[in-house]
C-alpha cells in the first residue's frame, strides 16, 4: 500500500536501541513523498496517546540552524518500517531537499549526541565568524574554518592550539602521529578524518566522535573504532593481519574500498559493504565473510560477478545496488521470497537477458513497496566494446593518465565498430581498403599519444600490436568463405612501418 499524507511510520534504530518515527506530509509526482523526521523514540511502537502528542524534530546540530529534517524520498516505504497511524500533517512547508534513501533516526541520534556536548563549546561553534582570524604556525585561517591539513598542522607542538578553531570538523593528514590521534579522541566536533601515517602501527580512535574515517592502512596492525562511525573507507587494500576492534563488530558500519574484497578481522557483523572499481567479485565470498550485511553496493570497472545466487544467503539484506557488473545469467538472481527484507534494488548497466528476467520477477514486489530500478540493459555488442576492451587495464597504471587510458579504450571501440560492416559478401578491394585505413588511423593515434605523453613502454607496445592483430583476425573470421581471403600479414607489416614507438 502506498503511503498517504499524515501517515506515521516507525522503525527500530539500532544506535538508539529504540523505535523512531517519521510522518508523510505530502506526495509529489515521480513517485516521491515528503518525509518529516519526528522528535520521538520509544521502547515499543507508540500507542494512540503518543501518536497524537508527536512533534517535528527541530535540528540544530553542527551546521543546522533550527530546521526540520524534511526530505523527498521514494514512495516505496521499506518493508521493515511499520505504519502506526495517521494524523494531520504536522508542518506545511515547501520541501526542497531530496534524499537517497530511507534513514529515519539518524538526525534524531545526531541531535541527541549534540545536546550532550558542553553548552559553551556548542555556543562557540554557532557564533564563530569568518571575519575573525586565527593564526597558526602554518598560516592564517578564518575562525569558522572547518577543515585543515598537513600544511597547517606542521609546526604545532601542542594540538590544543586547534581549539581556537571552534568549528573544526575535518582533519586530513599524511603524517599522522599518536598525539594527533589522541587529540581527535578528545575533540567533540571532529567527525571526519583522512589518515595516513608512516610511523603509527596501532591506531586507536575508540574515544572519538568520528562519523567518517578514510584511512591508508599501510603498516597498520590494529585499528580501534568508535561507536558513532558510519563509514570506514580504505585508500589501499588492508593487510590480512589487520585487526579491527569495534564494539558491535561493525553492526552499524559501512566499509568502502576499491577493487577487491577484504576479509577484515573484527567486523564479522558488518552492516554495509561498498566495493568500487570492481574487476571481479564473488558473492559467495561476501556471504561467507559478512553474512549480516543489510546493504551491499558493487560498482564495476566494468566487472564480472560470480555466484550471484549466493545473494540469497544474505538473509538481512535490505539494499542492493550494482553498476557495470556482468557475468551472471537470468536464472541466477534470487527471487523475491529469497530476499524477504529487500526494500531497494537498483541495478544499472547489466546483461540484457538478466535485466529482463529481474524486472519480470520483481514486478509484483515493486508494486508492494520494493524500490526497483533496473536500467541500461547491455547487449553483447556493448560488452565486446567495454567489458572485453583490451585497454581496460591501462586505467590505473602509474605512467598512464586516465585521459589516455580512455582514449585508448575509445579507439578500440571505434575500430571494432568499423569492422561490423564487413562480412563474406564484402568485396575484397573494399575490405583491404578499410583494413588499411583502420591500421593507419589506429597507429597514428598511438603515435600522437606517445609524442605528447611518452607513455608507450615495452608492455604497452606489445599490447597495442596484439590488439591490432586481434582486430585483423576478426576481419579474417568475418570474411571466411569469401572468394578472395583476407590476409592480415601485410597489414601488420604496415603497422610496423608506421609506428614510431
Amino acid at each position: 500500500m502506498k503511503p498517504t499524507p499524515g501517515d506515521i511510520y516507525c522503525v527500530f534504530y539500532p544506535k538508539l536501541q529504540q523505535y523512531v518515527a517519521c510522518q508523510i506530509t505530502a506526495l509529489k509526482e515521480g513517485n516521491l513523498v515528503a518525509v518529516l523526521d519526528l522528535d520521538w523514540s520509544g521502547d515499543a511502537l507508540p500507542d494512540e496517546a503518543a501518536l497524537v502528542a508527536m512533534q517535528p524534530l527541530v535540528c540544530d546540530f553542527f551546521f543546522w540552524r533550527g530546521r526540520y529534517d524534511h526530505t523527498f524520498l521514494s514512495d516505496s516505504v521499506p518493508s521493515h518500517y511499520t505504519r502506526v497511524g495517521n494524523i494531520p500533517p504536522l508542518v506545511n512547508e515547501e520541501v526542497n531537499s531530496y534524499g537517497g534513501g530511507w534513514n529515519v533516526g539518524s538526525s534524531l541520534y545526531q541531535q541527541r549526541c549534540w545536546d550532550r556536548i558542553d553548552a559553551e563549546k556548542r555556543a562557540r561553534f554557532k557564533t564563530a565568524s569568518r571575519e575573525r582570524q586565527v593564526t597558526l604556525p602554518g598560516g592564517v585561517l578564518p575562525e569558522n574554518a572547518t577543515k585543515i591539513s598537513d600544511n597547517f598542522l606542521q609546526g604545532i607542538t601542542d594540538y590544543a592550539e586547534l581549539d581556537r578553531l571552534p568549528c573544526l570538523t575535518s582533519l586530513d593528514t599524511t603524517e599522522g602521529n599518536a598525539r594527533l590521534a589522541e587529540y581527535v579522541n578528545q575533540h567533540a566536533f571532529i567527525y571526519e578524518l583522512h589518515w595516513s601515517s608512516s610511523s603509527v602501527t596501532t591506531l586507536d580512535l575508540s574515544g572519538s566522535k568520528l562519523q567518517r574515517l578514510i584511512v591508508d592502512p599501510t603498516g597498520l596492525v590494529s585499528l580501534s573504532l568508535n561507536d558513532n562511525l558510519k563509514l570506514l573507507s580504505f585508500t589501499r587494500p588492508p593487510a590480512a593481519e589487520l585487526q579491527i576492534n569495534s564494539r558491535y563488530l561493525g553492526r552499524d558500519l559501512t566499509v568502502q574500498h576499491r577493487q577487491t574484497l577484504a576479509e577484515l578481522q573484527g567486523l564479522e557483523a558488518l552492516g554495509g559493504l561498498h566495493l568500487t572499481e570492481v574487476a571481479e567479485v564473488d558473492i559467495a565470498a561476501i556471504a561467507d565473510h559478512y553474512p549480516t550485511l543489510n546493504t551491499l553496493r558493487l560498482w564495476g570497472k566494468p566487472g564480472m560477478v560470480s555466484n550471484m545466487a549466493s545473494l540469497s544467503r544474505l538473509a538481512d539484506l535490505q539494499m542492493f545496488t550494482t553498476v557495470d557488473l556482468f557475468g551472471f545469467g537470468p536464472e541466477e538472481f534470487p527471487a523475491p521470497p529469497q530476499l524477504p527484507h529487500l526494500s531497494l534494488l537498483w541495478m544499472n548497466s547489466l546483461p540484457a537477458d538478466a535485466a529482463s528476467a529481474i524486472k519480470k520477477a520483481w514486478k509484483k514486489a515493486a508494486l508492494s513497496g520494493v524500490d526497483l530500478a533496473i536500467k541500461q540493459a547491455r547487449k553483447p555488442a556493448w560488452l565486446a566494446e567495454n567489458l572485453n576492451n583490451p585497454f581496460r587495464d591501462w586505467d590505473g597504471r602509474e605512467h598512464i593518465s586516465a585521459a589516455n587510458a580512455r582514449k585508448a579504450a575509445t579507439l578500440y571501440k571505434k575500430m571494432l565498430a568499423s569492422l561490423r560492416t564487413i562480412d563474406a559478401s564484402s568485396e575484397a578491394a573494399s575490405v583491404t581498403a578499410l583494413a588499411e585505413a583502420m591500421v593507419r588511423s589506429y597507429t597514428e593515434a598511438f603515435n600522437a599519444m606517445d609524442r605528447r605523453s611518452n607513455i608507450i613502454e615495452t608492455i604497452e607496445r606489445e599490447e597495442i600490436g596484439e590488439v591490432l592483430y586481434g582486430l585483423l583476425s576478426l576481419i579474417e573470421q568475418q570474411t571466411a568463405g569469401a572468394s578472395e581471403p583476407f590476409d592480415k600479414d601485410p597489414m601488420m607489416n604496415l603497422f610496423d612501418e608506421l609506428r614510431d614507438f
